[in-house]
């Protein structure tokens, strides 16, 4: 049986799965992200996995999620954040080159959408978006079944449109974007708490809590709006950190996008939580092995 192996590299781990064309976990490991994690540690590490995973010579392709951009043929590391010099990096040349398997690349949060898509909460349906509430805010789109990434592959970064123009700073040079007011910082600055403490205020109780949930999930509501304008998805995903605390924001994220939206741009629109958590971004990269072997034999 032919196999595919998805990566999902992060800032101390790196996670392999092997999986069969249907989406069977097959086998999976994880490994630690090398110290300083260089790109020819992290490289050699990546392939060492892929080489163990792949010890009975079934797999056919590799796909790996890294926390960045890539370029427009998901070849290139653009940058890698938390990662130690990473710009430009040639990944899949070197990761092919290791272990003679075709090798794509991909943005961690648009893996984590693709897995969602086809083994997670999105499963049923073709046109979604994935929202990533944690440290950033990211995200992935998802059109007629199809990961976007745009004509350069940097499409969907969702977490950067702009919420306030008189807000925040945020990194990318915007101000008062959309994860300024919705990721784990945002949540502090406007309420004074960590989004878990936070979460276990709400579950016992606290009306102050509750409160700033309800504020949380208007602003969610007012970001994803504009989303929802673009794209009129069939379905949000919501995953991150933030996302274990839906149950006390997610009525009024919905309620903001009913004031907000015009009925027929959400027609059947549904908000619900990512079902795969840290295995995500993994499937993902799976996907987007089975994909390139798709790719190559239509051509």
């Amino acid at each position: 049986m032919s196999t595919v192996i998805g990566i999902d590299l992060g800032g101390t781990a790196i996670k392999g799965g092997k999986f069969s064309p249907d989406g069977l976990c097959l086998a999976e490991k994880a490994v630690p992200t090398p110290q300083p994690s260089t790109p020819t540690a992290v490289a050699e590490a990546i392939a060492n996995l892929v080489n163990e995973l792949n010890s009975d010579r079934s797999c056919k392709a590799v796909g790996i999620g890294i926390p960045g951009p890539v370029d427009g043929t998901a070849r290139i590391a653009k940058v890698a954040i938390n990662l130690s010099g990473w710009q430009d990096v040639p990944l899949a040349d070197w990761v092919e080159a290791k272990t003679g398997l075709p090798t794509t690349l991909n943005n961690d949060a648009n893996c984590a959408g693709l897995g969602e898509a086809w083994l997670g909460a999105g499963r049923d349906r073709k046109n979604l978006l994935l929202i990533t509430l944690g440290t950033g805010v990211g995200g992935a789109v998802i059109l007629n079944g199809k990961l976007f990434t745009g004509h350069y592959g940097a499409a969907g970064e969702l977490g950067l449109i702009t919420l306030n123009p008189d807000g925040p700073p945020c990194n990318s040079g915007n101000n008062g974007s959309f994860e300024q007011y919705c990721s784990i910082n945002g949540v502090k600055r406007i309420s004074g708490k960590d989004p878990g403490e936070l979460g276990e205020l709400a579950q016992a109780g606290d009306a102050e809590a509750i409160a700033h949930w309800q504020t949380y999930g208007k602003l969610l509501g007012a970001g994803l709006t504009s989303l929802i304008y673009i794209f009129t998805p069939e379905m949000i995903i919501l995953g991150g950190g933030i996302s274990a605390s839906s149950d006390f924001f997610l009525p009024a994220a919905i309620a903001e996008i009913e004031r907000r939206v015009l009925p027929s741009s959400r027609v059947d629109l549904k908000l619900t939580k990512a079902q795969l958590g840290n295995n995500a971004g993994m499937v993902g990269a799976a996907k987007l092995a089975l994909e390139k072997i798709s790719n190559t034999l239509d051509n």
